[in-house]
């Protein structure tokens, strides 16, 4: 009956409201992490409170969590900083995984604090704060507005694209040391371009981010598909790339773990977005570069530098993990032969994230995950809890999850 009811529903072109849809969790590893991020997560969100109370801001000043300082504070940031979408991010699929209307109601309290970023034309993270957010909340409750705020983002982001380059921005600092900055994480900013020039039939935005993964794609790599972090352009000259650098890697020709990761993500939903064969075959090199790199440990939970000096006794990068693992997922249902093979992979991650690199219930102000390492060299969020990891680890779930019931591992977003 069940059957016949949901095919007369689709002939009548009638959706199912979320709350009506079969919720239970068919996958065992995804049941039990979410089980825990259920209860985890009421617990951030006290501790946020209490560190509003104790240092008396306001969510309006510092809505998000970010990491877990070196005195062992809970450190909450504006609306500007980077990762200021991945907390909402997490939200949303706590609502989309539990269908309760308690975390749709946390999702859209905390996205509405980063509306006035729809505007803000001084980073190239806007994919980062308004995609993971916004992007979720319209995918998930099409909430009234968000479609608009969306586009008006994407509008503020090409503002730093520049032809003669062909990249966007990434930063505006260190004037000093570059002409025009391109940092590897920039290629998970092009699925908001992607999604803006389907939904408003302007081409100048994927125009833009094909310009950008191309010559990314030209640039950032070496032989053996590990990438630089930072390409630097010669805008006042030619326009073309000049200088090879690290920021937060070992070394200018090492291979920072999460750049590998981001572009890995990156390429696939290059991939997914225009179906260029080009993208999937450089998206599977940078799989190979990782998955079998001789310093990779046998728990698939990179160094937070493949060329880090003292390996083994280096920290781990848990969000270079999580971001692999979800990007996998994705791979594995494009890939033309090695789909078990990728799969296999981020099952690995997943299971060793959740058996050896979760945090504890009631611990760590409530974060997902431990072992991430932010900035090295800078002595900054060195092996403890970031938000960044929490989302792609929730992430790489739902898509585990997805797979598991046999749906689309990535649900479109129109």
């Amino acid at each position: 009956m069940k059957k016949i009811f949901l095919l007369l529903l689709a002939l009548c072109n009638i959706s199912i409201p979320m709350q009506a849809q079969n919720t239970k969790i068919k996958d065992k590893l995804t049941r039990k992490n979410l089980e825990f991020a259920d209860k985890q997560l009421h617990f951030l969100l006290k501790e946020i409170d209490a560190t509003h109370a104790a240092g008396n801001t306001t969510p309006e000043e510092f809505p998000m969590p970010r990491n877990i300082e070196a005195d062992g504070s809970l450190r909450l940031v504006k609306a500007r900083d980077w990762t200021s979408g991945f907390f909402p991010g997490v939200l949303w699929y706590m609502y989309e995984m539990k269908n309760d209307d308690f975390w749709k109601k946390e999702a859209t309290k905390y996205t509405a604090y980063l509306e006035k970023m729809k505007t803000y034309k001084g980073t190239h993270d806007l994919g980062f704060v308004m995609y993971c957010s916004y992007g979720n909340g319209l995918r998930l409750a099409n909430t009234p507005g968000y479609k608009e705020i969306l586009l008006e983002t994407a509008r503020s982001l090409i503002t730093r694209y520049d032809p003669k380059v062909g990249c966007i921005r990434s930063w505006d600092h260190n004037s000093d040391k570059w002409q025009y900055p391109v940092i590897i994480d920039n290629m998970m900013n092009l699925e908001l371009l992607f999604w803006a020039s389907r939904v408003s039939g302007d081409h100048t935005f994927k125009e833009i981010a094909v310009s950008h993964a191309d010559n990314t794609m030209k640039n950032h790599f070496r032989a053996d598909y590990s990438s630089y972090h930072v390409v630097d352009y010669n805008v006042k000259g030619d326009g073309k790339a000049i200088q090879f650098h690290t920021h937060q890697g070992y070394a200018h020709e090492s291979a920072w773990a999460r750049g590998q990761a981001w572009g890995l993500y990156g390429y696939v939903l290059c991939y997914r977005e225009t179906g260029d064969i080009k993208y999937l075959n450089q998206a599977e090199h940078i799989a190979h570069f990782i998955l079998t790199n001789k310093n990779m440990p046998k728990d698939l939970v990179p160094y937070w530098d493949f060329n880090a000096p003292n390996i083994p006794n280096e920290p781990r990068d848990v969000s270079a993990a999580a971001i692999t693992a979800s990007a996998l997922y994705e791979l594995s249902t494009v890939s033309k032969d090695k789909g078990a093979y990728y799969k296999a992979n981020a099952d690995k991650i997943m299971t060793s994230i959740s058996e050896k690199y979760r945090s504890k219930l009631y611990d760590m102000h409530g974060f997902l995950t431990t072992s991430s390492t932010g900035h090295l060299p800078h002595n900054s969020e060195i092996n403890v809890p970031i938000i960044y990891a929490d989302y792609y680890f929730v992430e790489a779930l739902v898509r585990k999850e997805r797979l598991a019931k046999g749906r689309p591992v990535i649900p479109p977003l129109k």
